[in-house]
């Protein structure tokens, strides 16, 4: 840790070397695309390897400060995870049925709690730690992550798989619901206002932070969806820039949801089931009234409706997520040191994958639709990543102590380290073995 800023945040490295090892490690993801998507582990664990051989505990090209880094690593971390969520938004199919919403919606708020419980009794009782730091730790650590966990969501729009979909929409979804829990461990650490008895809490934070949320979300993407479709409906040669109206929703429902003081990463990815699902009723309706008054068959009068925003943008926020994975991933190894092997870090690792997040899943699962065997491998994929890493700068940026802050530090870096590891060697061979459709 490097409170003073005596050392600087990225060392030894000079510009035109970063650009070098980037722009390799991006040709490199680019020409070899489909070997790579075929290795039994993700490209995370590559560009986490190569972080931690440059780094401190390798070769020693370079060193990343977390705690200097705060400010500007919440900025990066803010926009990796506002693409990713609203990529993993217009991915969600359709339409909304509570049969089918039900699993994602229990983990994302049910599975939540009990995670952040279970992480935070554990960190007070065995690594004694106040109780508002074993909360916030929670709060960093039960979330799972919407960039680092593609490879267990959703590939494209029209995917079905109850699997990836329910993990693809608690990883949407959780990131608001975590929120919460951050402020409500900073207020017990005395730097954040929870009101009287926690009232201001319950009722701001908690009901309309996230009801808010969803309003904001919901009424912007659908809205766009229905310009959008009317638009290219009356003006079929008028060109319309789908990436740049993609962007653009994300930029303006985060404002608005934080301008309104509310989740605006659930507003975000709100926004994008909203956009994806109304665009697909909006075709559905078309198609039908194009399909009674004409010979054209369903199929032949849905391939005459107008383009959507949400498949037309997709891949290129796709593209986004990969820079902002390697990037991010590649400067977490360099943040590697020595300090992140200590017993405590590891042990907090071990107690989130193997008790807390089971537990917590198959109890919040208990009486859904869901197979067993879906069940079982939803408790093990819980990917920890860039999401983890935001809310911990947010907390740091907001007077988290020095000394607090470095043990959160090692805490979230060790288990991303062994999530990355762990989750990214294994999602191909269970996966294959045991959800084949």
């Amino acid at each position: 840790m490097n409170p003073a800023g005596d050392t600087p945040i990225v060392s030894v490295m000079a510009n035109y070397q970063w650009f070098l090892l980037l722009g390799l490690l991006m040709l490199a993801r680019g020409l070899w695309g489909t070997p790579i998507s075929r290795l039994p582990f993700t490209s995370a664990i590559i560009y986490l390897a190569i972080g931690i051989v440059l780094g401190p505990v390798g070769l020693n090209l370079f060193a990343f400060d977390i705690f200097s880094a705060a400010p500007l690593l919440e900025v990066l971390t803010e926009v990796a995870v506002l693409i990713s969520l609203f990529s993993a938004g217009i991915k969600m199919p359709v339409p909304f049925s509570m049969r089918r919403w039900g699993p994602p919606i229990r983990l994302a708020w049910l599975a939540m709690v009990l995670s952040v419980g279970l992480i935070a009794l554990f960190c007070c009782m065995v690594l004694d730690m106040p109780l508002g730091a074993g909360i916030l730790m929670g709060a960093l650590l039960a979330p799972t992550d919407p960039v680092l966990a593609s490879d267990v969501q959703l590939r494209h729009a029209g995917d079905d798989d109850p699997l990836r979909f329910t993990l693809g929409c608690e990883a949407g979804m959780n990131d608001g619901s975590a929120f919460p829990f951050v402020m409500l461990g900073l207020g017990l650490l005395g730097l954040h206002d929870l009101g009287q008895w926690g009232m201001r809490w319950f009722a701001v934070e908690l009901i309309w932070g996230t009801l808010g949320a969803i309003v904001i979300g919901v009424a912007c993407g659908a809205g766009l969806a229905r310009l959008n479709f009317s638009l290219r409906r009356s003006r079929p040669g008028h060109e319309v820039l789908d990436d740049l109206m993609g962007l653009g929703l994300i930029g303006v429902v985060y404002g608005l949801g934080l301008a309104a003081h509310v989740w605006a990463f659930l507003a975000v990815f709100c926004a994008g089931v909203a956009l994806r699902q109304t665009e697909q009723m909006l075709a559905r309706r078309t198609a039908a009234q194009v399909a009674a008054t004409t010979p054209l068959t369903q199929e032949e009068a849905e391939q005459q409706t107008p383009e959507t925003v949400s498949a037309n943008t997709l891949l290129f926020k796709e593209h986004l997520e990969r820079l902002s994975e390697l990037t991010l991933v590649l400067l977490l190894g360099g943040a590697v040191t020595t300090l992140l092997f200590d017993w405590r870090s590891w042990a907090a690792a071990l107690f989130l994958f193997f008790i807390a997040r089971p537990v917590s899943v198959l109890v919040a699962l208990k009486g859904s639709h869901t197979s067993p065997r879906m069940r079982v491998i939803a408790a093990w994929f819980g990917v920890r990543g860039i999401g983890s890493l935001y809310y911990l700068m947010y907390a740091i940026n907001h007077g988290l102590p020095p000394a607090l802050a470095q043990d959160l530090i090692n805490l979230t870096l060790a288990v991303i380290v062994l999530s990355i590891v762990v989750h990214g060697t294994s999602v191909t061979p269970l996966l294959d073995r045991f959800w084949r459709k």
